[in-house]
């Protein structure tokens, strides 16, 4: 076996462990049996809340000792192709399971992010909210740029977007729009996308062609499972309605059904704009309770400061990420120290390495810069 393609198995073998490790794999297959046995018990259903937790934990469970069972025996089968064909002087056959193992080990290394995601809300639906900032036209272009980018990554992982809300931008783009993302671990995967994203390019609305520093920010928040109670006294509440504005085709609203709903003892707003001013109340509220429960979540952790406070300016000092267009081609995430010169690539949804380093910093508490010093 080349070099090469030991390290390759090296890395897929330290996967699995981890896996297993996260798995709680001595003990796992036992709890699903006891998962399986609740579940033919009769008599489940008559707590319904209790039933739907436990059918959840059983199905995520099962598959994921079925997901490293699946990727163990692929490991095991390409080792052996390899074998047999040293053995028997195949080169077409070790070339094709070299390069199946290292497919495998992009699956691998993706299960194994997946296994961080074991937070209350994790395998959640999620909002996500952009607001365009400090730069005007700029920021409104650059965040219907971000929009685009996060629906490529939502779209390529099979995950379902729906937009809630839109308001366009004066000249270009938009000034804030939310997106309802529905998909296993949507919220999981996104939460480290919340924060101030800046772009720094050749202006194609300046006449000079000068470079610009434009700011947006996207804030997520996981969608509150119907098990989850959520109390809003209702005079806590604001209920507006107005005639949202659109930038044409399926975001024209002529009617005065759109909701917006403040929370008055934390300041936090919501919105929606589809055809029905009753499916916008509904559609609100689902909204704010997924905002003051992901707020109890960071006060809970103490991570950081409820997210009405946490915004701030959209501006210097509180960016998150840098995508530089000229003079270089540059992304980097200011947390984690990941970059890539792979800019188009990430406006396309090329978002997965930068959400992995910062879910294993959430866990390990060090970035990726800081782990590979300790090697």
């Amino acid at each position: 076996m080349r070099a090469e393609t030991e390290t390759i198995v090296a890395e897929i073998e330290k996967s699995l462990e981890l896996l297993r490790q996260r798995l709680g794999w001595d003990t796992a297959e036992y709890r699903l049996e006891e998962l399986n046995a609740f579940a033919e018990d009769p008599d489940l259903w008559n707590d319904p809340a209790k039933a739907q937790k436990l059918m959840r934990e059983r199905q995520k469970l099962s598959d994921s000792i079925d997901g490293y069972k699946a990727l163990a025996q692929d490991l095991a089968d390409n080792q052996e192709l390899i074998e047999l064909g040293e053995m028997e002087d195949d080169a077409s056959v070790v070339s094709e399971a070299e390069a199946a193992l290292a497919t495998l080990r992009d699956a691998a290394a993706e299960k194994e992010i997946e296994a961080l995601l074991n937070g209350e809300a994790d395998g959640n639906d999620t909002y996500l909210e952009i607001n365009s900032g400090a730069g005007g036209t700029e920021s409104c272009d650059w965040a219907s740029m971000l929009a685009r980018m996060y629906t490529r990554w939502a779209e390529q992982r099979g995950y379902k977007v729906e937009l809630q809300s839109f308001t366009a931008g004066e000249e270009a783009g938009i000034k804030s729009a939310t997106y309802l993302i529905k998909g296993d671990y949507a919220f999981g995967w996104l939460k480290s996308e919340s924060g101030v994203h800046r772009l720094v390019r050749i202006s194609p609305y300046d006449s000079a062609a000068r470079r610009h520093t434009s700011f947006s920010s996207a804030w997520v928040y996981p969608v509150v499972d119907d098990s989850i109670d959520i109390e809003i006294a209702p005079n806590d509440i604001r209920i507006d309605t107005y005639r949202s504005s659109g930038a044409g085709g399926q975001h024209v609203n002529t009617t005065d059904s759109a909701v917006r709903i403040t929370h008055e003892p934390t300041g936090i707003v919501v919105t929606s704009s589809e055809k029905s001013q009753h499916q916008n109340r509904d559609i609100a509220m689902k909204a704010l309770k997924s905002r003051l429960y992901d707020l109890e979540m960071k006060k809970r952790t103490q991570a950081i400061q409820d997210a009405h406070d946490a915004k701030g300016d959209i501006g210097w000092g509180n960016q998150i990420r840098s995508y530089v267009l000229q003079p270089y081609q540059m992304v980097k995430d200011l947390r984690t120290g990941v970059e890539t010169s792979d800019t188009q690539g990430v406006l396309d949804g090329k978002l997965d390495e930068f959400m992995g380093a910062a879910l294993a910093q959430e866990v390990t508490g060090k970035s990726r810069a800081e782990a590979a010093g300790e090697d």
